[in-house]
């Protein structure tokens, strides 16, 4: 992590420890940005600065364990927002909207201090924040702890000039105009795993395959206990870009044989590809059944789906999201294989996007087709156009 990362990092932290606003953007210059201030510390004069240049939303960054407390399910905008139910009017003002993110952000307010639908929008940030999810939640909620504060942020997207989400020249300048310091998600995630990790390595063996001798380096996730494995075969250290697949867990498919999706040949064809290269890893993530939702939820989706709801439908009508999964897990276990410029087998954008910021470099997206059957065709079809997977047209 660069000196100016650091001090980019560190000013940020300072100006929320004093209540003030900072910019966090995304590493891209096609990312967006985000207005966050310390919910405990949101003033009327603040929230008017946010909603001005939010387009008038507003959220507040919650953790999971803060959801749980106050009884919200829906992770994106339960009943439409919060609002608190003392100490407010319309609930939509600025004062009243710094009253509701001020008991958001008190321990000691529960469920019912809150009316629904209300004014303030909840965003779930993810356990373990940055070093899960390179999210604008749990990088807002990382700030604001680090600056010392409780773990809740306000948080709005900065509007451009064409009323869309300002990208990363038009925010500069903003952060510029406004005198806000700025920090990119990459610099909360250095700062963060400067001195914190949230898989340990556990064990490793040799595992012949039918693809070859590989070794199998178990891990344990150190947030939840969950248990993962890569497959590394030859030094993949050594390469200059080395062959990856990160692999969600998928039962049905890569156990049973399931015709329903492609992810058991995917995997089959990950491992082939590797050792036809001599080197790579093959990442496998538990607790990724059905995209998150579960396996016991994924058959449920799937009695949905033959009654005609296709996979984004099956999820939403469960009231499930569409796709709960992270990799920054995936992302610790390349760092500490020794990998840092990776040639990525997929077909799904959202994994390279939740592999970047970890210190690691996509140098290359080797695509990994798979020839559709009568029963997965439609999954594979809705999977390219409903959720930007880089398929060819069925």
């Amino acid at each position: 992590m660069s000196t100016l990362e650091i001090a980019a990092v560190a000013e940020s932290i300072d100006a929320l420890v004093r209540g003030e606003v900072v910019l966090v953007v995304d590493d891209d210059r096609d990312g967006y940005g985000s207005l966050v201030v310390a919910a405990a510390r949101a003033r009327p004069d603040t929230v008017a600065f946010l909603v001005r240049h939010g387009s008038g939303r507003l959220r507040a960054a919650l953790t999971e364990r803060r959801f749980e407390d106050l009884g919200i399910v829906d992770q994106e905008n339960p009943a439409g927002g919060l609002d608190a139910r003392h100490g407010v009017t319309s609930g939509l003002s600025p004062t009243d909207r710094s009253v509701t993110l001020r008991s958001l952000a008190d321990p000691d307010t529960s469920a019912t201090d809150f009316s629904r639908p209300g004014h303030v929008e909840v965003l779930r940030a993810r356990r373990g924040g940055v070093l899960n999810r390179s999210g604008h939640a749990e990088a807002a909620v990382d700030l604001v702890v680090l600056a010392g504060h409780e773990p809740a942020a306000a948080v709005t997207t900065v509007t451009g000039a064409d009323g869309g989400p300002a990208r990363l020249p038009e925010l500069r300048q903003f952060a510029h105009d406004h005198e806000i310091p700025m920090v990119s998600l990459a610099s909360v995630i250095a700062f963060r795993r400067r001195g914190e990790r949230t898989v340990d390595a556990i064990a490793r063996a040799r595992v012949p395959t039918v693809h070859g001798d590989f070794v199998a380096h178990a891990y344990r996730g150190l947030l939840d206990e969950s248990e993962h494995v890569a497959f590394v075969l030859g030094d993949p250290a050594a390469a200059d870009a080395a062959l990856v697949r990160v692999h969600s867990e998928c039962l049905t498919g890569d156990v049973f044989g399931s015709l329903r999706c492609d992810c058991g040949d995917q995997l089959d064809a990950a491992m082939a590809r590797v050792a036809e290269e001599g080197a790579g890893v093959v990442v496998y993530l538990r607790g990724h059944e059905g995209r998150g939702i579960g396996l016991v939820h994924k058959i449920r989706a799937y009695a949905l789906q033959d009654r005609g709801h296709d996979t984004v439908e099956a999820n939403l009508a469960l009231g499930l999201p569409v796709d709960s999964r992270t990799y920054g897990v995936a992302a610790q276990i390349l760092v500490d294989l020794g990998v840092r410029r990776i040639r990525l087998l997929t077909n799904n954008p959202e994994k390279l996007a939740g592999l970047a910021g970890y210190g690691l470099t996509e140098v290359e997206r080797v695509p990994l087709p798979i020839a559709p059957n009568p029963e997965n065709v439609r999954y594979l079809e809705t999977t390219r156009a409903r959720m930007g997977h880089l398929l060819p047209p069925g």
